[in-house]
């Protein structure tokens, strides 16, 4: 499969992006055979995927050295009108005539919707004369549609939890969601469509049917999220952190801090269908429609929201979005080694030099860093760093002494200066690299970057968040950051300074608190 099928040959109509700007893929995939197969299935019978369709259910259905799916839930959100059932319709012809599953339930919000999805895959079977000779049942009733095929042997989970070989039916079922809707089954795999509506109570009623059962799935079909987008909004926390070994998150959209609304080539970025099945004279229209007095991103639009996937996602709020909370506490060490000498220093301020911190960054005898915010170092007010920074520098001779140029502590770099003070001044790549040296520094394998459990660290990371620079690096947030993370970024400067230039030295005692 091609990476991109952005057209620019001149006259050569513009073809959306076939793959997801935001894309975390599961861990663990060991084969891929499977999706492939359903890929063939769905040609086969008439349904030709796109490329893009293509890729999500190859590596939606990607398995594990254990014949498990890798990804227990997979989300695909892009804008309506792309054909993202498509990747359902072809996961669902796979249950039903390859895997032989015994249940899969599709749930969307509105009835009609489900109706709507139970005619395609009835119609697709129906014009397959060796698909429909294996229907037992295809109920078009309303409220209770149903697709179930003649039994056929196949190996399920007996009582005892081996697998053992019975008659199965195959059936896929469609329903409204509701509070209980689904609670009496026990399905091997859950869609959940318009996604964007689902609610904690709809989870907590369904996510049950799954438990009963071997190697289940749930898959999440979307258009961009609102306020109100509570458990879709967790999802894609998790997908755009990435990491989470058994998530398969995909998400078409525009990049709201680099992209032009205005310009066709970020409409094909959100867009994998645009050339295909929506041309994009038809955008330009729905833009002058939807956004007559041009396109805004925040708070996002109808257009901004309807075809360029920009949400406007419900807040984090149960925090720890960048690092886990778990995975912070675990680097925690109240009594750490004390670090060697020379230690960098940094600075920092809140939007509108409400407040400040200073972090210190040292490397420890057993080559791990460690940071912290010295006892009395996060206050009010800034009138206090200079002087604090002067009393820091004459105590401990620090290798470096940081403040980023960019961020709300930039004024007081000219008074540090005039005051003796040598400022390490870093360049927007370097603050980049300062946040990913941080958040690898704790997440990564072990960790090397140990705290001393400090609560102003911790209610800094609960409520930060990340900002793109351009280039591809990231960035503490600050804009519409809740939480004050000066002390988040004194000390992530502070350990990118400790590593780039005191690892040198030997043992001295750590930061003493203000006098």
């Amino acid at each position: 499969m091609t990476s991109s099928l952005l057209a620019e040959r001149p006259g050569s109509p513009l073809i959306g992006e076939q793959r997801p700007r935001i894309c975390s893929l599961p861990a663990g995939a060991v084969s891929w055979a499977a999706g492939e197969d359903t890929v063939e299935l769905a040609a086969s019978a008439g349904l030709l995927l796109d490329d893009w369709q293509g890729f999500v259910v190859v590596h939606g259905m990607a398995e594990t050295a254990g014949q498990m799916w890798a990804a227990f839930e997979v989300a695909e959100i892009l804008s309506r009108q792309n054909g993202k059932n498509g990747t359902a319709e072809a996961r669902q012809l796979a249950g039903l005539f390859l895997l032989h599953e015994k249940l899969m339930i599709h749930t969307a919000h509105r009835f009609n919707a489900c109706q709507e999805h139970f005619r395609r895959m009835r119609d697709t079977i129906e014009a397959n004369d060796w698909m429909r000779r294996r229907v037992k049942r295809l109920s078009s009733s309303e409220g209770k549609e149903v697709i179930e095929l003649r039994a056929i042997p196949a190996l399920v989970m007996g009582a005892a939890g081996s697998m053992v070989r019975r008659s199965v039916s195959p059936r896929l079922k469609f329903l409204a969601r509701s509070g209980g809707s689904g609670r009496a089954f026990s399905c091997n795999v859950l869609f959940w469509d318009e996604a964007m509506i689902l609610t904690d109570d709809q989870v907590g009623a369904a996510m049950p049917t799954l438990s009963a059962v071997h190697n289940p799935q749930l898959w999440y079909l979307s258009s961009a999220g609102n306020k109100l987008s509570v458990p879709l909004g967790r999802i894609r926390r998790r997908g755009v952190r990435g990491g989470d070994p058994s998530l398969m998150y995909v998400e078409w959209s525009i990049d709201p801090d680099a992209d032009d609304p205005h310009d066709p080539r970020s409409w094909a970025r959100a867009n994998p269908g645009m050339g295909i099945r929506i041309m994009e004279d038809y955008i330009r229209k729905e833009m002058a429609s939807m956004s007559p007095a041009g396109v805004r991103l925040s708070p996002p639009d109808v257009f901004a929201t309807e075809r360029l996937g920009v949400g406007d996602w419900p807040p984090d709020e149960e925090g720890w979005a960048v690092i886990p909370e778990a995975v912070w506490a675990s680097r925690a060490d109240p009594e750490s080694p004390r670090p060697r000498p020379r230690v960098a220093i940094a600075a920092d301020a809140s939007p509108g030099q409400v407040s400040a911190a200073v972090g210190v960054a040292g490397v420890r005898p057993d080559g791990r860093m460690v940071v912290e915010v010295p006892a009395g170092d996060h206050r009010p007010g800034v009138g206090w760093v200079i002087p604090r920074l002067l009393e820091l520098k004459k105590a401990h001779r620090p290798c470096a002494i940081v403040i980023d140029p960019r961020g709300p502590a930039n004024g007081l770099i000219d008074e540090a200066e005039k005051a003796g003070l040598e400022i390490t001044k870093p360049t927007l790549s370097e603050a980049a690299q300062a946040f990913a040296q941080f958040t690898t520094g704790v997440c990564e394998g072990d960790g090397t970057l140990t705290h001393l459990g400090q609560p102003e660290l911790a209610a800094a990371l609960k409520g930060a968040t990340t900002a793109k620079t351009g280039d591809g690096g990231q960035l503490w947030a600050r804009k519409d950051t809740t939480v004050d993370i000066s002390p988040l970024v004194a000390a992530t400067l502070a350990h990118w300074a400790a590593g780039k230039f005191g690892r040198a030295y030997d043992v001295l005692k750590s930061v003493a608190p203000p006098t």
